[in-house]
């Protein structure tokens, strides 16, 4: 992966200044069809995790130690991560867990990495396992991650392209879930949220529909701590809490064809 393309590029947020979020502004969703330019690693074993987590890969050893079986692994991935609340919250919580997001938008994607790099600097020790790549994940998720890689993917507050013509769009579709399933582990999960109820519908259909995913419990999930953040940590989820919306979840695990 290109230098700079992770958390530890830039050096805006090494004086612990945390970055104004008016001056990352984009529009609120990009079209994930369209061709962009960034660069996009060949296989995972490309992906130079230096650049994303220097704490645990020394600078050029991310790359070369790929093929290492003891080496950390990325574990969790935030599918269009804008502003990088989820990530953050993860962070304490799972400390010991290497986490990525992933976001199109080019301003959001630098306020997240210069987001991390203020809060390394004012905590010292914390924050060291997140990062953020720019990158277009309904085309490129297994260019990043090995078969079985991910015990949790997210995907909060997507755009729903309302219009039918456009649902092809959507970020979570049978043909997506393929790739996603091969990207986790067996016992994985899938956390999904959205104030539409027609996407919350249409996201749930799809994984119920799935030979590869599985509803959880009510009981399992409102033991998930993570659960909780899917409404609070977002500033989309934040803003539908303000306006006293209604959000729909649908959390399913990743299982086996002999199940």
């Amino acid at each position: 992966m290109a230098s700079g393309d992770g958390a530890n590029g830039g050096g805006g947020g090494g004086q612990g200044k945390f970055p104004r979020k008016r001056f990352y502004r984009a529009r609120a969703h990009s079209n994930p069809l369209s061709d962009s330019h960034f660069p996009i690693p060949i296989s995972p074993d490309e992906v130079d995790l230096s650049q994303h987590y220097p704490r645990y890969f020394p600078s050029g050893e991310g790359e070369a130690r790929q093929g290492d079986a003891a080496v950390p692994r990325i574990r969790f991935a935030d599918v269009g991560c804008g502003f990088g609340g989820l990530l953050v919250g993860l962070s304490t919580l799972f400390p010991d867990t290497l986490m990525i997001g992933m976001e199109l938008r080019d301003k959001v994607t630098e306020y997240v990495k210069e987001r991390i790099l203020a809060l390394r600097a004012s905590n010292p020790g914390k924050y060291d396992n997140i990062s953020v790549v720019r990158t277009n994940s309904m085309k490129y998720i297994p260019n990043y991650f090995r078969k079985a890689q991910l015990s949790k993917m997210f995907f909060l507050f997507p755009d729903p392209h309302f219009k039918e013509k456009n649902h092809r769009r959507r970020v979570i579709s049978m043909q997506l879930l393929d790739e996603y399933a091969y990207v986790m582990e067996v016992g994985g999960i899938i956390y999904t949220i959205t104030d539409v109820e027609e996407l919350g519908e249409w996201m749930r259909s799809c994984l119920e529909k799935h030979p590869l995913f599985e509803a959880i419990p009510e009981e399992e999930t409102k033991a998930d701590p993570v659960v909780k953040l899917l409404s609070t940590a977002t500033e989309e989820g934040q803003k539908v809490a303000r306006n006293g919306g209604q959000t729909f979840q649908a959390i399913f695990r990743r299982i086996s064809l002999q199940e």
